[in-house]
């Protein structure tokens, strides 16, 4: 039996299923970013500002991840793959719980942000001592 050739499998597919994995994330996030959301409710829309500062704290973490020295467990190619995939897996969970437990509010800043954009009956009150413009 060769094991180099089942390990350069393995190693193809790892990698196909990351790069697969990440083409997803970035369609996902695409689609959600192209998205009209001028008729979305209320749970529609922070479900959205949800999913973003999850995003958006993963890629934080994944740059976190960066600044700490490698300590591969092995020098083969195809384990190194596998813990990659898991270690993404682990990081994209780890943001969901993140957000869904004590959050940035950045899922708020922006709800309210595109409430009032999309909400033309929902006005910013003027700021009081100033002059209107």
């Amino acid at each position: 039996m060769d094991f180099g050739s089942i390990n350069n499998l393995n190693s193809k597919y790892m990698t196909d299923a990351l790069n697969k994995k990440a083409d997803q994330t970035a369609r996902a996030a695409k689609d959600a970013a192209s998205k009209d959301y001028s008729g979305a409710d209320d749970k529609e829309l922070m479900d959205v500002c949800k999913q973003f500062e999850s995003y958006f704290i993963e890629q934080v973490l994944k740059e976190v991840k960066k600044t700490v020295p490698d300590t591969s467990f092995s020098q083969d190619s195809s384990t190194q793959n596998l813990v990659d995939y898991f270690m993404d897996e682990t990081l994209q969970k780890v943001s969901e719980n993140i957000q869904s437990q004590a959050g940035l509010g950045l899922a708020q800043q922006m709800y309210e942000q595109m409430k009032r954009n999309y909400s033309p009956a929902a006005q910013i009150p003027p700021v009081s001592g100033g002059e209107e413009a």
